[in-house]
């Protein structure tokens, strides 16, 4: 079986497709959304999802949030005295994904097609890659958010050839993308983005505008459990625009009551400066692809940050017409995976379409360039393949020798948008023999091959000899070989995860300790009184009345927590 999975930054999901087409899978606690978030106990236990969010208000320097943007990086989180790449994270909530399909599918799960932003590099696209390899998935293809996005929405099956923007603000990234239909192609024609651009920055505003009020507190005095009981009130203030013009934040801080009362108009022009990074990817994708706005017949929104009233009246000014909704923005990513795992399934019920792709990025290699004085200057950057070029691609460039009787070249291979080397990422190096001559009489030509799953072939031919030399390019510093992915794996297998059967109780626990230490006064009574009723039906070990004590201690706590 092969699921479709949309590793997200705030939440992530997983699909499948039927004969009635894709599917969400619950997780283990009934909801579509596994909050991604992972948390370790001095046992070495591990919480994924709800569970360690609850617990991060509670143990916040044992608990990890919003990995995703360290992807590919050398960023380590350390977790009850361990450490732990984005990567390894990431792999914790892939595989709760993996289990809750298993049993909620009640078959093995060991495929998945998963999706990444579309202004991911080649380092965070392989970084993917290796952390579903970690949750023992075998993953078919990396598919850019925005065209799994295009994919649910059914976009190659409209009537007639159009141009469509996919609009994709999630809790920490920010693509847009600009695709054509030329039936029954659809063709990604450009994508741009903002990796440390999304929702957890809109939530960011209103926390600003807290301590903005309440002077007194200082972030830099407050103690981690204190940040991010903060950060929740933000969140919820944030929310609750979703369907009022006023909110009101409020924290209890060391038995002190503070406020924020904020209305709808108030939060957007404090969000002013977001909503202008918004519209600099959008004029870049446009220009890109010689595109006008009025070329475009619809505006679709993915992500659950687009929810917000904020950013949808602004999307519906920039565009001048209302944007496509009708699939919930959470979940569309996850089903357009699923119907691309159904796609390399090749399932009867669904009708095959071309999907195109494009590089994100700009790849070229480091070139010597000559000035007027006729002197050559090192560390400028070639462009071999450019950005938005639909992929799979191939393109060649030849290079010169540069002084006489050079023995070597050497190719740098760049990524980035610069005219400079230095201030591009470099992938990897080749270097070739060449014979003897004098300066630009040799020359060697440098072919890129990148293919949809952003894996990149360099090959480097010397014309006179026919000498070559080929490499697949790998992030030499965070690349691991399979023998290394196997190691990390097993070093990683002393971790328990926390049986499925106790984790809503588990949950239910953490939720009324977190609630507890909100309150103050009668409510805490209250709340230790409905907890050790609780505790007192589990020791029974009797399912029935845990069920009974469950039920009535989840109405508690959800009644608390809206006081």
């Amino acid at each position: 079986m092969i699921i479709g999975i949309d590793l997200g930054t705030t939440n992530s999901l997983a699909a499948y497709f039927t004969e009635d087409g894709p599917k969400m899978i619950p997780n283990r606690l009934g909801s579509h959304l596994t909050p991604s978030v992972v948390s370790i106990d001095e046992e070495g236990q591990v919480y994924v999802g709800e569970t360690a969010r609850e617990r991060m208000l509670l143990h916040p320097e044992s608990t990890a949030s919003v990995f995703k943007r360290s992807m590919g990086t050398d960023k380590k989180y350390i977790l009850n005295g361990k450490k732990y790449s984005a990567e390894e994270l990431s792999s914790f909530v892939l595989r709760s994904l993996k289990e809750d399909a298993e049993v909620y599918l009640k078959e093995p799960v060991t495929e998945a097609v998963i999706s990444v932003p579309a202004y991911f590099n080649d380092a965070r696209r392989k970084a993917t890659k290796r952390a579903g390899e970690l949750a023992g998935l075998k993953v078919e293809r990396i598919i850019s958010e925005p065209t799994a996005a295009a994919v649910a929405y059914g976009l190659y099956e409209a009537k007639e050839n159009a141009k469509f923007l996919v609009f994709d603000l999630g809790g920490g990234t920010f693509d847009v993308s600009i695709l054509e239909l030329f039936h029954p192609i659809l063709e990604v024609r450009a994508v741009a983005g903002d990796n440390f651009l999304g929702g957890e920055d809109f939530t960011k505003v209103i926390e600003d505008l807290f301590y903005e009020k309440n002077k007194e507190l200082d972030p830099m005095l407050l103690d981690a459990k204190t940040l991010r009981h903060i950060h929740k009130q933000a969140e919820l203030c944030k929310l609750s625009f979703t369907d009022e013009k006023d909110a009101t934040m409020t924290c209890v801080i060391q038995d002190k009551k503070y406020e924020l009362k904020l209305d709808l108009d108030e939060y957007t022009k404090a969000c002013e400066d977001l909503l202008e990074r918004i519209r600099i990817p959008v004029k870049r994708s446009l220009a890109d692809s010689n595109t006008r706005l009025s070329d475009i017949s619809k505006v679709v929104l993915v992500g659950g940050a687009t929810k917000s009233p904020v950013v949808r009246k602004f999307v519906s000014r920039l565009f001048k017409f209302i944007p496509d909704t009708n699939i919930n923005p959470d979940e569309a990513v996850a089903l357009g995976a699923a119907v691309q795992a159904a796609m390399k399934e090749r399932k009867d019920a669904i009708r095959e379409v071309i999907l195109t792709d494009v590089c994100p990025f700009t790849l070229g290699t480091e070139v010597v360039v000559e000035r007027e004085n006729g002197r050559f200057e090192a560390g400028h950057f070639c462009p071999i393949i450019e950005r938005n070029t639909v992929i799979p691609a191939s393109r060649t460039e030849t290079l010169y020798t540069v002084r006489d009787n050079q023995t070597k070249l050497r190719v740098n291979v760049l990524q980035g948008e610069s005219r400079f080397a230095a201030n591009n990422v470099s992938l990897g190096e080749l270097e070739i023999d060449v014979p003897k001559a004098k300066a630009g009489e040799e020359a060697i030509e440098v072919t890129y091959t990148y293919d949809v799953n952003a894996i990149l072939e360099v090959e480097v031919r010397v014309v006179s000899t026919d000498k070559k030399v080929k490499q697949v390019i790998k992030n030499q510093e965070t690349d691991m070989t399979d023998e290394e992915i196997a190691k990390r794996f097993e070093e990683l297998s002393y971790l328990k995860i926390h049986p499925r059967d106790q984790e809503e109780n588990h949950l239910l626990l953490i939720k009324g300790e977190r609630i507890y230490e909100e309150s103050l006064g009668d409510e805490r009574q209250l709340i230790e009184i409905a907890m050790r009723k609780f505790e007192d039906a589990l020791s029974t070990q009797d399912p029935k009345k845990i069920e009974s004590a469950r039920r009535e201690f989840k109405e508690f706590l959800e009644e608390m927590d809206q006081l």
